[in-house]
């Protein structure tokens, strides 16, 4: 499990033992991150250097399944590793990937997936060199339980950005879910080969959650509308000038969650029967921000 300390690498590493399987967590050479881990008797905890393949294929010697979270700063040349499981015989890769829907051609274009466009085609590369290889990517839309802390709404300080309008439906998916689906890609190697797979937990609307959270407190919100296409349009004079920083590329991130036709909401094509996953009730997303609500008032 690559980026195993991360916001998204630490719900997959304790679904993947709860399931029942042995872990091998890598953490950077030197990083004091480790300490985060769950203290398991099937986990054990290995440091590389992420850019070296001959530290990587010492770490995934013996390993069949490798799984990448690494931040959206590292995912960007995951080339060294998939290289290393390669070389040790690896027969999965489940790259860092985790978002949009990586076969539509509009997300595609935006410069902030740039490097996760690069890995899905070496990857396919890989593939038809490698038989024995194969890899797959999990498309869960945006993060539901991470993105009520900022990303989509802020829960906390009853403050929201809305994009669009607020009322822009699109796939929602919980940290532990995207873990549940890891784990189903696992146990279902043939049916999801070298291919992307859809799973989501719900759909929402970003006015959607505010509402249920006024109607759990009765607060009135902060709230500041941006309008995607404009974002876009002025993050792409930036990188025309040379900026690509966080701020600038972050709002490519946007245009891929709300702006429309970039694929945001998978509905119609989820992979979630295959599996094992159901959908959550929106009685159930009430009570993710009701709960959310109640553990921000907590001293």
């Amino acid at each position: 499990m690559a980026g195993a300390t991360g916001d998204l690498g630490l719900p997959i590493i304790k679904v993947l033992l709860a399931a029942g399987f042995s872990v091998t967590a890598l953490t950077r050479q030197d990083s004091s991150n480790a300490s985060k881990l769950p203290k398991h008797p099937r986990l054990v905890v290995a440091e590389v250097d992420y850019t070296s393949v001959l530290s990587l294929t010492k770490a995934l010697k013996d390993h069949t399944i490798v799984v990448s979270a690494l931040t959206s700063t590292s995912a960007n040349d995951q080339t060294p590793l998939i290289d290393a499981a390669v070389a040790v015989g690896v027969t999965r890769f489940i790259p860092s990937e985790f978002g949009s829907d990586v076969l539509n051609p509009k997300r595609n274009s935006l410069p902030v997936f740039e490097g996760k466009v690069r890995t899905h085609e070496y990857l396919k590369a890989v593939v038809a060199k490698s038989p024995g290889f194969s890899y797959t990517i999990v498309c869960n839309g945006a993060f539901l339980d991470w993105g009520l802390h900022g990303f989509l709404v802020n829960i906390a300080k009853h403050t929201a950005i809305l994009y669009n309008g607020g009322d822009v439906s699109f796939s929602a998916t919980n940290h532990e879910t995207v873990g549940k689906a890891v784990v189903g890609v696992i146990r279902n190697l043939a049916e999801t080969a070298n291919r992307p797979i859809y799973v989501h937990d719900t759909v929402v609307t970003q006015n959607l959650l505010i509402r249920y959270a006024k109607e759990k407190d009765g607060l009135e919100w902060d709230i500041t509308h941006k309008s995607t296409a404009k974002m876009y349009d002025n993050s792409l004079l930036k990188v025309a000038r040379g900026t690509t920083d966080w701020p600038t590329m972050q709002a490519f991130v946007f245009s891929s969650v709300f702006g429309e036709g970039y694929g945001a909401k998978s509905s119609d094509h989820l992979d979630n029967e295959l599996l094992g996953l159901r959908c959550i009730t929106d009685a159930e997303v009430r009570a993710l921000v009701e709960a959310s609500l109640e553990l921000s008032a907590s001293p």
